[in-house]
């Protein structure tokens, strides 16, 4: 107990340091000044650095700066051309539309010219028949594909010659159709067929002649090879035509 109340004292004794005292938001804002001095240094170095290897941050924002304004007017000109192409496809649009009504009007002409064609055939027949039997035919007749599989449209005349040419006729048409099947085999299919609930829709009518159209349906793989259309009044043929495809 002695000597550490000796060593207390006297030589041996601790030192004491007496220092000013600091306010401590003196001492947090020399801190936050180091700091920042810190980094500016830092920044100033990485700077110094890039710069001396070669890369300037100022010309790398220049040339970043002019590549968006690059970009800016492609894209403006860009959206002009894709305006451009809608209207040249509007435009094409338009013209393929009135293109193709025009051709559809052409193809209706011509069908009525070919029409007129056949009724004045027709009438000159008639103007030169004299004979006092009745004569009665079928000619023009054009069977062609409607669209879809197994499905045909048909057109055909019929006239009437002799002194009962001004009388109402009364008949049926019936189509004899050979047809090769999908196994290869040929067939014959009657028109309209026995069990046909529309068979109505082939009974026709007409006094000096007529121009008969009508649609029929076959199976989709059957292709036509032959074709006859029969004028049938009650059990007898009173004419007939054919086409071979």
């Amino acid at each position: 107990m002695l000597r550490h109340w000796r060593s207390r004292f006297g030589i041996t004794a601790p030192h004491v340091a007496v220092r000013t005292h600091v306010p401590w938001h003196w001492r947090v804002m020399a801190v936050v000044g180091i700091i920042t001095v810190a980094l500016v240094l830092a920044g100033w170095v990485y700077d110094s650095g890039r710069r001396f290897a070669g890369f300037d941050r100022s010309a790398s924002e220049a040339e970043i700066g002019a590549l968006r304004d690059k970009v800016a007017r492609l894209e403006k000109e860009t959206a002009r051309l894709r305006a451009v192409a809608n209207a040249s496809g509007a435009n094409l649009q338009i013209e393929k539309t009135t293109r193709d009504q025009l051709t559809r009007q052409v193809k209706n002409l011509e069908e009525e010219n070919t029409r007129l064609k056949e009724n004045l055939a027709v009438f000159d027949n008639l103007a030169k028949g004299g004979s006092k039997g009745e004569s009665i035919n079928v000619s023009r007749l054009r069977v062609e594909p409607d669209g879809m599989p197994g499905h045909y449209r048909y057109r055909l005349l019929v006239s009437r010659q002799g002194e009962q040419a001004g009388e109402e006729f009364r008949g049926k048409l019936q189509f004899y159709l050979t047809v090769l099947q999908a196994g290869g085999s040929s067939a014959m299919i009657i028109l309209p067929r026995q069990d046909d609930p529309d068979a109505g829709r082939f009974a026709i009518s007409f006094r000096s002649f007529r121009t008969i159209e009508g649609r029929f349906q076959i199976a989709p793989e059957a292709k036509i090879k032959r074709v006859e259309v029969r004028l049938v009044q009650g059990n007898a043929v009173k004419a007939s035509q054919s086409i071979t495809f």
